[in-house]
């Protein structure tokens, strides 16, 4: 998900903005009655979705709103309502849109500063 919302990610500006602002609880299970969970990003296909499996429709009732072309459009043209996208709880974690290297020059940063503070009586020199 993380790498989904940066500037080298193939992904409509407008889906990358809705990472940013979304929020830890900006996710839904869905297929969970189908018995094929999925974490996805919360938005009008996925209440659909949740309230079409509440009234126990079968899967091929939804299949149209969920398909991978469909969600590829989205993705595509910049409608977070279009289809549905895989997303994790980290969405509560992204704040901006970086490039990949700044991504990774960050998460190394990161890293380095744990192990040097929380893990340094861990560590031998």
């Amino acid at each position: 998900t993380r790498f989904c919302a940066t500037q080298e990610a193939p992904i409509h500006e407008n889906i990358k903005q809705a990472m940013v602002n979304a929020d830890e609880r900006s996710t839904a299970l869905i297929f969970r009655t189908y018995r094929n969970s999925a974490r996805v990003a919360k938005n009008a296909i996925t209440q659909q979705v949740l309230a079409a499996e509440a009234q126990g429709v079968p899967f091929e009732a939804v299949a149209h709103l969920v398909k991978g072309a469909r969600g590829k459009e989205g993705l595509d043209n910049g409608d977070p309502d279009h289809g549905i996208w895989t997303a994790g709880l980290v969405q509560g974690l992204i704040h901006d849109i970086p490039t990949c290297q700044e991504l990774i020059d960050r998460i190394m940063a990161d890293a380095v500063t744990i192990m040097n503070g929380r893990l340094a009586g861990f560590l031998t020199r």
